[in-house]
């Protein structure tokens, strides 16, 4: 066992975005003839059609690879493939929980960026073996020596043995190869060897074979009819299928300790595999679980209605089966008088949601309409109790709450020195502070500020990135709740308030945004046969208004000739008309007014 665990390593690609994570696991999938020549494609390990349009990783993706070494040795790479974005960290989280390694690779053109340092603390703290790697070192403008000081500066890694390499050529990744054997650990297991442990760190699920679980072995053994036990749940099942990522499925005898794999079980229900359980063997058991990855909790809200009434238990599979291999996104069925039946769901950020609701279009041809995101609001109330709500319509009334406080978070801001006055502006806009600032180089400041969560939802790293003129970067995390002004601003149509256009904003900045999605909302609204007043108020205050005119049917048409007094008539006749049909009239709101109003900030 010994020895085949010295044959093993473990490790992970963790990076800023488009740093080329992707182009190195290309690379190295060529050099380790696990994918030949003439089956080749971009993006190898992206599997998912987003992936390829955006050129951003959102799932990790694990492969073995078998690899000889220059000393002649075959060796078994079981590497993971891992998102740059900040909102999808926790899909780094769990390849670190399956890894001993890690190759922390930095754009040797652009530098330490953002999501580079919260990657490498992430690394530091699960204990793994940081290789740092200086990437696109061919390129004219690469900063080798610059970089290097950038990152036992800022990261505290030295470089002395960093390797310098250019995914898209090949250049230096052989080296890099035979770097991992020496310097990545193989992995560990219990010396007695009595019991089986298995990490589930993600799953898919599959219409035909049901639940696929991604299992790292730690102790023991699986293989094909082992019955298994999750520690976490109690639920036992049959083992029907193990093997590896070769990149795609492929079936073997057993996974033995240490290997990364998949496991096919008679499980078929997306709902009973729970991502960061112990699998553990009935005739060989552990009732120690392992110590998953980090569980984080999804920070924004938002509602999600299918357009279709009759597409709800549609939307209820999907959103299941969406669930089973992305832990940070949660749902839970609600109800709206505006969009009926649907479900409040939890994401971790904005590009988090839009990536959830075009799977849902693709992935499962669903129709959606989502609310206006929202965060966790802590509200206290004067007789003592605190509730927590994502959705302003629990809110309860403004008479029975003492205060409310939102969540805050501590971004890490990278921009040029040129930009730091606009980027403090839009910072200062946004109610946040500038608590520290670090110079990375002469030409590069980082910024370490305040904010509350609420005020970077929508547009601000759009913002950001437009008065950097595409240069900064930036990184968060949540720090604490702080009191806040906030207030329920509602949208009034014809009198009546409409749920799904409901807020939670800050007094300062209540009428500006009253404003915007009244005049938002008059564009898109058709007009009807009376006029329709569009109201945005707070509490019962009108603090903005917008009328649509009533459509006109011109009554008089067939009056050609004769005294005036025949014309008032008809128009008097049509007055009387139009005030009865706008005491009974109700208000079309078509599907575009939901999307209009989310974008009506920009």
């Amino acid at each position: 066992m010994e020895n085949e665990l010295s044959h093993i390593r473990n490790f992970c690609i963790i990076a800023h975005i488009d740093h080329g994570k992707s182009t190195l696991a290309d690379r190295m999938l060529l050099l380790t003839h696990t994918i030949e020549q003439r089956d080749f494609r971009d993006q190898v390990l992206d599997s998912m059609d987003l992936e390829r349009e955006r050129g951003i990783t959102i799932k990790c993706h694990p492969v073995t690879m078998r690899y000889k070494a220059a000393d002649g040795r075959n060796f078994d790479f079981n590497l993971i493939d891992t998102p740059g974005h900040v909102d999808f960290t926790y899909e780094v989280s769990r390849s670190m929980a399956s890894c001993e390694g890690a190759l922390l690779v930095v754009d040797a053109a652009q530098g330490v960026e953002a999501q580079t340092v919260a990657n490498a603390y992430l690394a530091i703290e699960n204990n793994l073996e940081i290789i740092p790697v200086l990437n696109k070192v061919d390129l004219p403008t690469a900063k080798v020596d610059e970089v290097c000081r950038q990152i036992e500066d800022i990261l505290g890694i030295p470089t002395n043995n960093a390797l310098h390499i250019s995914a898209k050529t090949g250049q230096g990744v052989p080296e890099l190869l035979e770097a991992i054997i020496t310097r990545v650990p193989p992995p560990t297991t219990d010396p007695s060897g009595q019991a089986t442990r298995a990490l589930v760190f993600d799953s898919i699920y599959d219409a035909y074979r049901g639940v696929v679980a991604y299992v790292r072995v730690v102790d023991g053994r699986l293989k094909v009819g082992d019955r298994v036990k999750m520690i976490g749940t109690g639920l036992t099942t049959e083992v029907k299928e193990v093997g590896i990522f070769a990149p795609q499925f492929t079936p073997v005898g057993e996974l033995k300790t240490g290997q990364v794999g998949y496991m096919i079980s008679t499980i078929k229900e997306p709902r009973e595999m729970r991502i960061g359980d112990t699998l553990t063997a009935t005739d060989r058991p552990s009732t120690t679980p392992l110590p998953g990855f980090k569980t984080i909790q999804p920070m924004v809200f938002s509602g999600i209605y299918p357009v279709n009434t009759a597409d709800y238990e549609k939307l209820k599979a999907s959103l299941g089966k969406l669930a089973l291999n992305d832990s940070a996104f949660t749902h839970q069925a609600e109800s709206s008088v505006a969009l009926g039946f649907g479900f409040r769901c939890g994401f971790l950020g904005l590009l988090h949601l839009e990536i959830v609701q075009e799977r849902l279009r693709r992935e499962f041809d669903v129709d959606i309409i989502s609310t206006y995101p929202a965060v966790v609001y802590k509200v206290f109330l004067n007789n003592g109790e605190q509730m927590k709500i994502d959705n302003p319509i629990y809110l309860p009334d403004t008479t029975k709450v003492d205060h409310i406080e939102e969540p805050m978070i501590k971004a890490c801001i990278i921009c040029h020195n040129e930009h730091i006055g606009d980027v403090m502006k839009l910072i200062r806009d946004r109610r946040g502070e500038v608590e520290k600032m670090d110079s990375l180089d002469v030409r590069r400041v980082m910024l370490y500020c305040l904010m509350p969560l609420n005020e970077i939802l929508v547009d601000f790293y759009d913002f950001l990135k437009s008065v950097s003129h595409g240069y900064a970067s930036m990184d968060y995390e949540f720090t604490a709740y702080a009191v806040s002004d906030l207030v329920k601003l509602d949208i009034l149509l014809n009198g009546e308030v409409v749920d799904a256009f409901s807020c939670l904003i800050h007094r300062s900045k209540a009428e500006y945004r009253g404003r915007q999605m009244c005049k938002a909302l008059k564009e898109v609204i058709p007009a009807h046969l009376f006029a329709v007043p569009i109201q945005a108020a707070v509490g019962g205050k009108i603090i903005a208004r917008e009328t649509i005119k009533a459509l006109r049917k011109d009554v008089t048409a067939k009056c050609y000739g004769g005294d005036i007094s025949r014309k008032r008539k008809l128009l008097e006749r049509q007055k009387e008309g139009k005030k009865r049909m706008k005491l009974v009239g109700s208000v079309n709101v078509p599907q575009e007014a939901f999307v209009t109003v989310l974008r009506s900030t920009d």
